[in-house]
């Protein structure tokens, strides 16, 4: 299989794929594994000292297997344009054998852009300083999130001064793999400059300003390019074209066909699961 992967998956195909993918990942699983008992802990505070907003907002709950060690944790950062949505834990990646952790984050207006990237990179640090009180691994912490989540997850991964504020080197990321999420400046940070959802930039707040060819693994997921969000297709598939030439070596982008921008999530989810078992077992 080619280390860059440019894939379409037809609707009727695609049944079939995660059909099989499920029942395969089942297949590799333990025993152990496949009856592990979970625990969640729930709003635990990852930034402390803060204001009355980052008391309420910068919180996080922790979902993971209570009897196994060294785990893979996946970070999840929910949708809602930087101005909306609350964290959860999604259900297609419980009982996996891997740790979750659902963030809340401050959101727009009441912080800029920069705030909420700050809080995502804070988030990321804590799982990083507090994972292994768990019995899971640094070594194994992804991080994902869907549409806006998308963005934050690309944007600490792929511009290392947010993580770097922390003391932490963006590299250590096992893995990214962002859903639906802009590629160009977030339309939320544009309009802080005045500008309209239908103007392109692509500035310091955007993951293609900072194209890399030693970033963490990609793994770019996105719906039908007919039916997604204002050319998220179109943004993704630049930003896999632009590792590509800048030599990064393990970027992949799935467009999921016949699915909208809200309805890719579903069948992306098992996408990620195959992509976290990949990468614990090398």
């Amino acid at each position: 299989m080619p280390r860059y992967q440019l894939l379409s998956l037809r609707h009727v195909l695609l049944v079939v794929l995660l059909g099989s993918l499920s029942s395969g990942l089942s297949a590799q699983d333990s025993p152990s594994e496949q009856q592990a008992s979970y625990r969640v802990t729930k709003n635990l505070v990852y930034r402390q000292g803060g204001d009355e907003s980052s008391n309420k907002m910068c919180r996080l709950d922790l979902y993971y297997p209570a009897a196994k060690k060294d785990f893979a944790t996946v970070v999840w950062f929910h949708g809602g344009g930087l101005t909306g949505g609350k964290r959860t834990i999604p259900e297609p990646l419980k009982e996996q054998a891997i740790a979750v952790v659902a963030v809340d984050y401050r959101l727009s207006p009441q912080v800029t852009v920069r705030d909420c990237i700050d809080d995502a990179a804070a988030s990321v640090a804590w799982v990083f300083d507090n994972i292994e009180r768990y019995g899971g691994s640094k070594r194994r912490i992804f991080v994902s999130g869907h549409s806006a989540g998308g963005y934050l997850t690309s944007m600490i991964g792929l511009d290392k001064k947010w993580l770097k504020a922390y003391g932490l080197d963006a590299d250590l990321i096992a893995g990214l793999i962002p859903f639906s999420g802009h590629t160009i400046t977030h339309f939320t940070a544009r309009r802080e400059l005045g500008m309209e959802n239908y103007q392109p930039l692509i500035d310091e707040l955007a993951p293609l300003f900072h194209v890399r060819d030693d970033a963490p693994p990609l793994l770019l997921i996105t719906g039908d390019r007919e039916l997604e969000l204002l050319g998220r297709y179109e943004e993704n598939a630049y930003l896999w074209r632009m590792m590509k030439v800048a030599g990064h070596t393990d970027t992949m982008l799935y467009e999921l066909d016949g699915f909208n921008h809200g309805q890719m999530a579903a069948p992306a989810f098992p996408l990620l699961v195959r992509f976290v078992r990949e990468r614990i077992r090398q």
